[in-house]
């Protein structure tokens, strides 16, 4: 994995929620012209790659991951000269873009499904998985959906369903139906003739389902279990990334990413060891599970920052000359990192500098989710009206509708969890909505955008916003971050992160203070004895020593030649 670099190995990546981003044209709603006029703003961050969430034709029940056009653009977002426009913008400034591609399932309302359901001899049927129900007139299977519920859906008065392991207007599509397979070569050939220069692949290792659906253990207090030992990484997965790769990716000297969960280490490996031609990089969820119950994030748990660090060390010592990683700490998935990991009141600006030095001093590809370079935090919403997320929408549904809970308990968790706390509008300034949009906003602004917003942030020579562009700066090109190996120090300290990266004759020592507390740090042993250089600090005013007192949230990076 070392010489020669691959092109997306020495980049940075910012990711942009359209819809939240900025409204060019008043109408509450961001959109593709307005990522257009803040490209000078993203290249200004120094980053190499734009990353779009999807903005194609979709009723939106998933946020736009319910894909009811791969070829079109929403008219919510603008159109096809829209998106040349914003395109042309990104490689003008010297960027790549990367496009979201959600190929495990469309939207029902796309051509293929509504002939597919309507006609049981249309040519699209076997795009999708139809099933008869059992005698009783239950689900083929008692298989639950990510959302909640069955993954089962009924067609009408019917004792047919179809499979969606997502919404239910998000039907699972057949990649064993090889017909379907080259209608998405040719959508992703499509975009690469018109500019994309890599995708981002949406749960992509589910793309494989056992086809007899065996029932599974249900959950406690349902009906209804989680499979993912019947749709995720089975074997023909990799035989479908190898033929993507010969058909698309290869020729084209694109990048892909993919977004993948329950993964274990051999599977990680062969997709993305470089001699198997599978994948280029892994986007994996395992560092976002740590402060939760198994996968119900609305049951969180303080952060165990001893399991945060083996769960680091897990990836970066198993991928090393192995694979690649991307490292990411916040995207439209999850609530905000400063709130999650940190504090999101008296520290904020140390947390928020604090997350992404311990986060992208690593080995990886950094992923970059908008607002997170200005310190924006979870939300503070008091109504079940302000939510979007239909995540939320159905968790409100059974716990508080159905069940009779607590909602303000229920309310409190939103705030703390939902995705929503990643969607809410970018905070560009102090007017009103945020500077986002003139219009009324689809989504409510975090109500503290007058103190945290992008302007706020560059009057500020020490705002989180030059923090990044610093960090930035400093990794770019840094063949001891590129190339160099991740040993993490006393990995059962429940305070400190400490690592080190050593690659030929040099050295960097990254140095995290999870608490709010002073916490005194002994440098490593390797360490004691060299001239070291602080080239990352968020509290200005540090001085090296070998026994050294960590303020709260506190972080350093130091080099050591």
């Amino acid at each position: 994995m070392n010489q020669p670099c691959k092109w997306w190995q020495d980049t940075i990546v910012y990711q942009i929620y359209p819809r939240s981003f900025f409204d060019s044209n008043g109408d509450g709603e961001g959109d593709l012209a307005g990522i257009a006029q803040k490209v000078d703003y993203i290249k200004s961050l120094g980053v190499d790659v734009v990353w779009s969430s999807p903005y194609f034709v979709s009723p939106k029940a998933d946020g736009g991951y319910d894909v009811a056009d791969y070829r079109d653009i929403d008219p919510l977002y603008g159109n096809m000269e829209d998106w040349k426009n914003m395109i042309a913008a990104v490689h003008n400034a010297g960027m790549k873009f990367v496009m979201d591609l959600v190929a495990n399932h469309s939207s029902d309302e796309h051509p293929w499904f509504v002939s597919a359901v309507s006609d049981p001899d249309s040519p699209y049927r076997d795009f999708y998985y139809f099933r008869q129900g059992k005698p009783d007139g239950s689900e083929p299977s008692n298989w639950a959906s990510v959302f909640g519920g069955s993954a089962w859906e009924k067609i009408g008065d019917t004792n047919e369903y179809y499979l969606h392991l997502f919404a239910k207007k998000q039907p699972d599509l057949n990649w064993s139906n090889p017909k379907m397979v080259n209608e998405i070569v040719d959508i992703m050939n499509f975009w690469c003739d018109l500019g994309v220069d890599g995708f981002r692949l949406d749960a992509i290792n589910y793309l494989y389902k056992v086809p007899t659906f065996p029932d599974v253990e249900p959950m406690p207090g349902s009906k209804y279990g989680f499979a993912n030992q019947y749709y995720t990484n089975l074997p023909p997965v990799h035989d479908h990334f190898k033929d993507l790769n010969r058909r698309v990716w290869s020729p084209r000297n694109t990048m892909t990413v993919a977004e993948l969960a329950y993964v274990d280490m051999q599977t990680a490996q062969d997709y993305c060891a470089p001699e198997r031609k599978e994948l280029d990089m892994l986007y994996l969820f395992d560092i976002l599970n740590i402060d939760q119950e198994g996968f119900d994030k609305f049951a969180p748990k303080p952060l165990d920052l001893p399991l945060l660090k083996r769960t680091l060390n897990y990836w970066q010592q198993g991928l090393h000359d192995k694979g690649w990683l991307a490292l990411f700490i916040g995207n439209h998935d999850q609530p905000r990192a400063v709130s999650r990991f940190g504090s999101d009141t008296t520290y904020r600006v140390q947390t928020a500098k604090m997350i992404a030095n311990a986060m992208y001093m690593l080995q990886g590809t950094p992923y970059i989710f908008q607002g997170d370079e200005i310190g924006m935090t979870n939300l503070h919403f008091e109504s079940i009206d302000q939510f979007r997320d239909v995540e939320v929408l159905n968790a409100y549904e059974e716990h508080v509708k159905q069940n009779g809970e607590d909602e303000t308990h229920w309310i409190d968790l939103f705030n703390r969890r939902s995705r929503d706390n990643g969607r809410s509008p970018m905070q560009w300034d102090n007017t009103p909505n945020g500077g986002f949009s003139t219009g009324k906003p689809w989504m409510d602004v975090n109500d503290n955008y007058q103190e945290i917003n992008v302007a706020q942030n560059e009057a500020d020579p020490d705002s989180v916003l030059n923090f990044y562009r610093k960090l930035i700066a400093f990794r770019k090109h840094n063949d001891t971050i590129i190339y160099g190996k991740t040993e993490f120090v006393d990995m059962e300290d429940a305070q400190l992160m400490v690592y080190t990266r050593t690659y030929k004759d040099k050295m960097l020592l990254c140095v995290n203070n999870f608490s709010d507390m002073e916490i005194p740090f002994a440098m490593p042993a390797c360490c004691k004895g060299k001239q070291g250089a602080i080239a990352l600090q968020n509290y200005s005013d540090a001085a090296l020593a070998d026994v050294m007192t960590l303020r709260p949230y506190e972080c350093l990076t130091i080099t050591f030649e």
